[in-house]
Order: C-alpha cells, then sequence, then structure tokens
C-alpha cells in the first residue's frame, strides 16, 4: 500500500484515539469543558466527523440530520446525507447553505477553527472532545442533551457500559494474548500503550506486546520485533475493498519472520477499519472483533458485516 495512505491512517488513529482501562468507566459522566448551552432543540442537524454522525444516528436523528462530512459512510442512510467537505476539512460554505440549528464537531485544529467562524456568525456549535472511552461516553451524554435525546442517551450509555461488562466477565479467566497492532508496515510502525487502540487490546483479553515508548505509534526495528514474541498480529485494512487481497498481502508480508509465535501460528488478522478505529457506538463490536481474534474459543463471530478477514 502507499506510504501515504498508511499516514494518514496514523494521523487519523491519533486524532481519535488515546486510551484509558475500563475501570475508568466510572467517570462517564463527567462532561467536556466544550459543552455550550444550546438555546432550543435543533431541528436541522450537521457532523463534521463520522463518530458524529454514528452518534446522532444511534440516538434516532435521522430525520434532523440534514448534512454530514464526506467520510460519513455508516450507517448507510449517511450515504444519502449532503456533504458539508472532509473530516480534516469541513467546507464552511456548505455548512451554512444547509441552514443547521446545531452544528457538532470535534475539538482538533481544523474544526475548532470552523466552529469559531460558525459561532460568530450566530449559529449554534457543540464541540466535543472524545480520545477516551470515558470521553466517548460523556460526548453521547452531552450530543443527546443539545439535542433533547437525554434518555435515548443515557440507554445507549448503559448498552455500551453493560456489554463491555459482559465481555469483561466472559474473558475474567482467558490468559493474556500478547498483541502486535500496526499501523504502517513500511517502515515499521505500531501502537504503543499510550493510545486507544491499546486499551482496545486490553478491553478484548490482551496485552501489548510493545512495552512502554515515547511515542503514541513508535517505529520499531527487526530487533524490537522478534523480541516482542508477539502471538497475534493485527493490522487495521486500508479501506474495505479487497479485503481477502489485503489478508493476503498481509500473511506474505510476515512471512519473512518464521520464528515469531504469530506468523508460526498463523494468527496474523486484517481487520475492517471503522468499526475497530472509529471511537463511537459501535465501540463494543469492535472490541468483540478483536475479542475474537483473540479468544475465538471464548468469543463467537457475529456475522454482521464487520468482521476480519481469514
Amino acid at each position: 500500500m502507499k506510504k501515504e495512505w498508511y499516514t494518514y491512517f496514523v494521523l487519523f488513529a491519533l486524532l481519535l484515539c488515546v486510551g484509558v482501562f475500563v475501570p475508568l468507566l466510572i467517570n462517564f459522566n463527567k462532561p467536556s469543558q466544550s459543552l455550550k448551552k444550546i438555546q432550543k432543540t435543533p431541528e436541522r442537524i450537521v457532523s463534521l466527523a463520522p463518530n458524529l454522525t454514528e452518534i446522532l444516528f444511534a440516538l434516532g436523528l435521522d430525520e434532523k440530520i440534514v448534512a454530514v462530512s464526506n467520510d460519513s459512510d455508516y450507517p448507510l442512510k449517511a450515504a444519502n446525507k449532503q456533504k458539508i467537505g472532509t473530516f480534516w476539512q469541513p467546507n464552511t460554505e456548505a455548512i451554512i447553505a444547509s441552514k443547521p440549528e446545531l452544528v457538532v464537531t470535534l475539538w482538533f485544529e481544523q474544526q475548532k477553527a470552523v466552529a469559531d467562524s460558525l459561532r460568530r456568525l450566530g449559529y449554534q456549535v457543540l464541540t466535543v472532545r472524545i480520545e477516551k472511552i470515558p470521553e466517548l461516553l460523556a460526548a453521547i451524554q452531552e450530543i443527546g442533551t443539545a439535542t433533547g435525546c437525554q434518555q435515548h442517551a443515557a440507554q445507549l450509555v448503559e448498552n455500551i457500559h453493560n456489554r463491555l461488562n459482559d465481555l469483561q466477565s466472559k474473558l475474567v479467566s482467558a490468559d493474556k494474548v500478547k498483541v502486535l497492532w500496526v499501523v504502517q508496515a513500511e517502515p515499521l510502525r505500531v501502537a504503543g500503550r499510550d493510545t486507544f487502540i491499546n486499551e482496545l487490546i486490553e478491553l478484548a483479553g490482551g496485552e501489548n506486546a510493545i512495552g512502554q515508548t515515547i511515542q503514541q505509534y513508535p517505529p520499531i526495528s527487526t530487533e524490537e520485533l522478534l523480541a516482542c514474541g508477539a502471538e497475534t498480529i493485527i493490522q487495521s485494512a486500508m479501506g474495505k475493498s479487497n479485503m481477502a487481497e489485503q489478508q493476503k498481502a498481509s500473511e506474505r508480508f510476515w512471512g519473512r519472520w518464521p520464528n515469531l509465535p504469530a506468523v508460526k501460528n498463523n494468527k496474523i488478522y486484517v481487520v475492517e477499519p471503522d468499526t475497530v478505529v472509529r471511537l463511537g457506538p459501535r465501540l463494543c463490536q469492535g472490541i468483540e472483533l478483536i475479542a475474537h481474534c483473540l479468544h475465538p474459543d471464548i468469543i463467537r463471530r457475529k456475522h454482521n458485516g464487520s468482521q476480519q478477514t481469514r
């Protein structure tokens, strides 16, 4: 795959993903400092990020969503909504043309600049920060409050919490599997421990094969690769097409290190990216997907169109 695609994934993961562990879920009621008082319940809502779009749909706001970011592709109904630019470069003119009563944005610089411009023009804007699971749950509540869907939001948060607890109860006695999560193959770059990906690994019954690192997504040498003793290798697919070919290509690539336990035991997985990397309502589905890679004897794969390829 072209290096720029790998770079895009790393940047996207850095923006959407930083890790904590499941006990921190007890803090999910703490609102972010970006919550603004909404003057009235909005009837026309615009989303500037795919995970925000998923949250809005999960709250039952389909009919009120008038425009979404170009990369909002789930659920399928999102594809029929008006588009207002990319995740990285929202189009202010397109947003205004959609006549929004509420614009929901993420905190990072490109979207912050657009949010500030819209506020100066008098538009209602809700900016949320979603780097961790507690922040995701808090954001769901904030969006629910801003859109008049408090009960739906509370139920969604409870459902996520319950599914996480159920998954942990199934995996409580499982042996931890050493996981190498690859975000870039050449040069080799992996997810470190101070990442949202690390949280997914731990919640799925694994442990990161990489120790503490300065960088969140560090490059590693061949010596470090062989020393880590990874028992399972997981790569996020580059897009959703040609998944079988991506799986074969990954197996060929890792075949150059036949003594690595994951390679020796054929524990190499290419997983559909959005379900895993996108921090939104499908969080538990992504964790279950990973857990199936690590503990297939405990976690049975659900045939819902969002699984890993083998």
